[in-house]
C-alpha cells in the first residue's frame, strides 16, 4: 500500500473516531479555550502556542524521570495554530530536559480532521527529533490509541528504529498509567477524563475491577521517605540531617563527584524500591553492593521529592516564581532574603544540600553538571506548588532560583549560622 493510500485510510479512521464521539455526545464543542496560566508571561517567546496548554510538565514517573504531556484535545483548529511554531515550541520545551532521562505521555483523544497536523509535518517532526532527543527518552506512553495510530505506525515504520519502537507503550485506560507514573501529578484535561469514563462505560463487565487503594499505614519509627523532616529528627535522636541524605551525599562526595552526567540518569525502579524499603526499615544500605553510582543519586532526589512539603516550603513558592521580575543585579540579594525566612530546620538541610551541589558544580569540567544543569534536575525537587504541579512557565524562575543558590552558595548562606548545623 502506498503512502497516499495510507494517508487516505488514516483520514477515514479519524472521521470514524469523530462520528463515534458525536454519537456518544462527547463532541459538543470543538475549539478549546486557552488555559489560564497566571505564570505564563505574555512576552514568552512561544506565547501564541504555550497559552493553549498542549504541552505540559507533569512531575516525575516512578523512576524519577521528568514527565512531559502532549494533549491533542488542547489543539485548536489548524487555521488558529501555526504547526511550525508548535514543533519549535515542543523542541524548546524538550531542550530543557533532553540531557536527562525523561518520559512523554501522549493523550491521543481530541485529534480531529480540523486540528490534525499534515502527514508531511509529522514526518518533518520525526526527522527533527534527532538522537539528542531520542537517546534519553526512556518511555513514550500513548493513551487511548485508535486505529488511526496503527495506520500512522505503518506509515512511519521504515523510519522508526527497533530500539525506539520498544520505548512505546499503548495504554487503553487512564488507570493503566498508575503502574508507571505518579498519576496524581498529571494535568489530565477534563475532556480526556470524560472520554475515559465513556470508554469504561461501554466496556462495563469486560474490564477488570478498579483496584481500591488501601488507606496509608502509619509510618514506621525508622521511616525516611514520605515523612516530614521533623518526624525524622524526632525519631533519630534530634539529628538535623536525615540519615538517607547524609549517607547518599557522603557516598557521592567520595565516589561520584567526577562521574559524567551525575543526577541525569535514572535507575531500576525495583532497585530504588528495595533501597527505600531498607531505609524505611532502619536497615543498613551499602551502595557498593549495587555497582551503580546513579542509585544513591536517584535515592537523594527521591527523598526530596517525597517530602510532604518541599524543602523550600509552600509559603516560598510565589516569592521564588517572582525572581525573574527582580533586576539581575538584585537577584542574589533576593534569594538570600527568601532563604532567611525559612524555618531553621529547613534552612540547615537546604544549606547542607546546596553546599554539596556547589561541590558537584565545581567539578563540572569532568561531570558536565554545571549549576544550571543541576538546577534543571533539582529545581522541582526543592519547590512545587501546594496544589497541582508547576506549569512549564514556572520552570524558568524555579530553575533560575536553584541555579543562583548553587552558583552563589557562599554569598547566600554566609550570613546565618545555626547551632548544630553540619556541612558535607
Amino acid at each position: 500500500m502506498s503512502e497516499i493510500d495510507y494517508e487516505k485510510l488514516a483520514e477515514i479512521e479519524l472521521q470514524k473516531d469523530e462520528a463515534e464521539d458525536t454519537q456518544s455526545g462527547q463532541d459538543k464543542t470543538f475549539t478549546p479555550l486557552p488555559l489560564e496560566d497566571p505564570e505564563l508571561d505574555i512576552n514568552h517567546p512561544y506565547y501564541d502556542v504555550a497559552r493553549h496548554g498542549i504541552i505540559q510538565l507533569a512531575g516525575d514517573d516512578n523512576s524519577g524521570r521528568k514527565v512531559i504531556t502532549f494533549s491533542c484535545c488542547r489543539m485548536p483548529p489548524s487555521y488558529q495554530l501555526n504547526h511550525t511554531r508548535l514543533l519549535e515550541y515542543l523542541k524548546y520545551t524538550l531542550d530543557q530536559y533532553v540531557e536527562n532521562d525523561y518520559t512523554v505521555v501522549y493523550f491521543h483523544y481530541g485529534l480531529k480532521s480540523l486540528n490534525k497536523p499534515s502527514l508531511k509535518w509529522l514526518q518533518t517532526a520525526y526527522k527533527e527529533f534527532d538522537r539528542k532527543y531520542k537517546k534519553n527518552l526512556k518511555a513514550l506512553y500513548v493513551v487511548h490509541p485508535t486505529n488511526f495510530i496503527k495506520i500512522l505506525w505503518n506509515i512511519f515504520k521504515p523510519l522508526i528504529s527497533h530500539k525506539f519502537g520498544k520505548k512505546v507503550t499503548y495504554l487503553n485506560y487512564l488507570s493503566d498509567l498508575r503502574e508507571h507514573l505518579k498519576y496524581d501529578q498529571l494535568n489530565i484535561p477534563q475532556e480526556v477524563i470524560r472520554h475515559d469514563e465513556n470508554l469504561r462505560g461501554k466496556h462495563k463487565g469486560k474490564l477488570p475491577p478498579v483496584v481500591k487503594v488501601p488507606p496509608p499505614r502509619p509510618p514506621l519509627p525508622t521511616q525516611q521517605f514520605g515523612v516530614s523532616l521533623q518526624y525524622i529528627k524526632d525519631k533519630n535522636s534530634g539529628e538535623l540531617i536525615p540519615p538517607v541524605m547524609k549517607e547518599t551525599v557522603s557516598y557521592l562526595k567520595r565516589k561520584g563527584l567526577q562521574v559524567e552526567g551525575l543526577f541525569r540518569r535514572s535507575a531500576s525502579i525495583q532497585t530504588i524500591k528495595d533501597v527505600q524499603k531498607l531505609y524505611n526499615q532502619g536497615k543498613p544500605v551499602n551502595f557498593d553492593d549495587y555497582h551503580d553510582i546513579h542509585i544513591p543519586a536517584v535515592i537523594l532526589k527521591t527523598f526530596l521529592r517525597e517530602l510532604p512539603q518541599p524543602l523550600l516550603t509552600f509559603e516560598c513558592y510565589d516569592s521564588i516564581v517572582g525572581i525573574t521580575s527582580v533586576e539581575s543585579c538584585l537577584r542574589v540579594t533576593r534569594c538570600k532574603q527568601i532563604i532567611q525566612g525559612l524555618p531553621e530546620h529547613n534552612y540547615i538541610v537546604l544549606k547542607y544540600l546546596i553546599c554539596f551541589l556547589h561541590m558537584v558544580s565545581q567539578e563540572s569540567i569532568y561531570n558536565r553538571m554545571t549549576a544550571s544543569s543541576l538546577a534543571c534536575v533539582f529545581g522541582l525537587n526543592l519547590i512545587w506548588p501546594s496544589k497541582g504541579t508547576a506549569s512549564l512557565s514556572a520552570l524558568v524562575p524555579l530553575n533560575l532560583f536553584t541555579e543562583l543558590l548553587i552558583d552563589f552558595y557562599m554569598n547566600i548562606f554566609n550570613s546565618r549560622t545555626v547551632p548544630g548545623e553540619i556541612l558535607p
